[in-house]
């Protein structure tokens, strides 16, 4: 489509809107002329005198919407200063994308990862009766959103407070699983055809660990968390668990705020891989259904039944395991409010400690991409499911506690972590409110260094694919040493 555009560069932000209503669209700017057939956008900002006028439009040729507004001396003084205009132009933008498609997105024109954070930030520059009010009138998301922003946020603050200046924690990347899920963009092989590369991917992994810890040790900083992903950690052997969870053990230290390893798929866990795991002293898991719906899972390509579900989350916990988390994704193709919800209240059936409610993400790599594009009928289901799971997880104390959200959402929803009192995943709120240092380890491994007092971030990226890390391990070791170039840049003298 087209959006013709006049006296702004706002493309960025305005194409991102567009992509709420029309997903898999090619957008195209045009700066003169406008011809009004097919799917098309305006959006022109004009001075007038001291007054700028703002006008926005969408149609299809057949039908056509406009809005407009004038800002006057003292809207442009307003503290946000030159973001200002840009979100009152998305703003009205919107409401003609809403008029024509007969669809309102619950998050209005936001479209970032960290809407907490975001939150935090306009609270301190306005006061928090002014930033819910810009949430409301400017971003137009809806107030039952921004009631769950806030009690999200609440609980998030109280878990950045523990970071200090010295504060690090450690990613490890298992870039492996059984099978290929549907819906998956990450950078993970199936066993079957990665299964010759575990032991040497192991042995690099280790050394890469040992290394990260020296340079830690040397730097004086302290590990808070330490989370193992990927991937599925428990494609690994209980004998390659048992060897990697002791070494992170060894190499960081039994002072950890938090412990955790991905379970994940159930039919990856065994009473061995779970004893190494318990033997290692890791204090949180995951097993992870996404669905309960037998139907549903076969669709999306997950080997197990959701009786393999409960089995192993018994298991886990006849074995000592009292912290939890269980995954579950909105959106999946071939579920309804329905089964949803009656996938949620059998979660709930099996008591654990925390539940991540993810929104199906639609990325380009993914194979659910192929013939499954999602309607405006499918974004009105998955937001009845995050609604039902928001309202029966806080009837049940499970209270939101961390927030994020992704491109390419259906509906461009939400990922909400809840958690019992005390059971909350500290490790997500450090990473998506970026609050510290995160020392990343593994194929597709990022680092995120941050600067505690001017909050710079700089990343170190890793080779993506298990052979490039093993074949390139020494380029791996001299980006490590980016880490204290970065820290004597920022902390020289403390």
């Amino acid at each position: 489509m087209r959006i013709f555009i006049k006296g702004h560069e706002f493309n960025y932000e305005l194409e991102k809107l567009t992509r709420l209503f029309f997903p898999f669209e090619r957008v195209d700017f045009v700066k003169d002329g406008e011809v009004r057939d097919g799917l098309f956008g305006l959006a022109y900002i004009e001075n007038k005198g001291d007054d700028l006028l703002l006008s926005a439009g969408a149609g299809t040729g057949e039908r056509f919407y406009e809005k407009t507004k004038t800002l006057n001396k003292s809207d442009l003084l307003h503290p946000m200063k030159e973001r200002y205009p840009e979100h009152v132009l998305a703003g009205l933008l919107f409401e003609c994308y809403c008029l024509l498609t007969n669809y309102r997105p619950q998050w209005g024109i936001l479209t970032g990862i960290r809407p907490a954070k975001l939150f935090r930030k306009m609270e301190e520059l306005l006061g928090e009766e002014a930033a819910f009010s810009y949430f409301v009138d400017v971003f137009k998301v809806e107030k039952q959103k921004l009631s769950l922003l806030k009690r999200t946020a609440k609980s998030e603050d109280e878990i950045i407070s523990r970071s200090h200046k010295k504060s690090v924690s450690i990613y490890v990347s298992i870039p492996f699983c059984p099978t290929r899920c549907s819906y998956c963009s990450f950078v993970s092989h199936s066993i079957s055809s990665a299964a010759d590369l575990i032991p040497s991917y192991l042995e690099f992994l280790i050394k890469e660990l040992e290394e990260t810890a020296n340079i830690i040790n040397r730097l004086g900083l302290e590990v808070m968390t330490v989370y193992v992903g990927g991937g599925t950690p428990t494609t690994l052997s209980a004998e390659q668990l048992e060897l990697l969870l002791g070494k992170i053990r060894e190499l960081f230290g039994y002072n950890l705020e938090e412990f955790t390893v991905e379970a994940g798929r159930p039919d990856t866990i065994t009473t061995e891989k779970l004893l190494a795991i318990k033997n290692a002293g890791v204090d949180r898991i995951s097993i992870n259904p996404q669905s309960m719906n037998n139907e549903v899972l076969k669709k999306v390509g997950r080997r197990h039944t959701a009786n393999d579900v409960r089995e192993k989350l018994l298991l886990a916990k006849e074995m000592g395991f009292d912290n939890i988390n269980m995954d579950l994704i909105a959106g999946l193709p071939g579920d309804t409010p329905q089964s949803f919800k009656k996938t949620l209240n059998e979660v709930l059936e099996l008591d654990p400690e925390s539940i991540t409610v993810h929104s199906l993400s639609i990325k380009r790599s993914a194979e659910i991409r192929d013939g499954n594009i999602p309607s405006f009928n499918n974004y009105l289901e998955a937001g009845e499911m995050v609604s039902y799971a928001e309202k029966t997880l806080t009837e049940n104390k499970i209270f939101p506690y961390y927030m994020y959200r992704q491109s390419k959402t259906v509906g461009n929803l939400e990922n909400v972590g809840y958690a019992k009192s005390g059971k909350v995943g500290i490790y997500n709120v450090y990473i998506m409110d970026e609050t510290h240092t995160i020392l990343a380890c593994g194929a597709s491994a990022v680092s995120k260094l941050k600067d505690q007092e001017s909050g710079n971030i700089e990343r170190i990226f890793n080779f993506k694919y298990p052979y490039e890390y093993i074949n390139g391990f020494d380029e791996i070791l001299k980006r490590k040493r980016l880490v204290e170039e970065f820290y004597a840049k920022y902390h020289a003298g403390n």
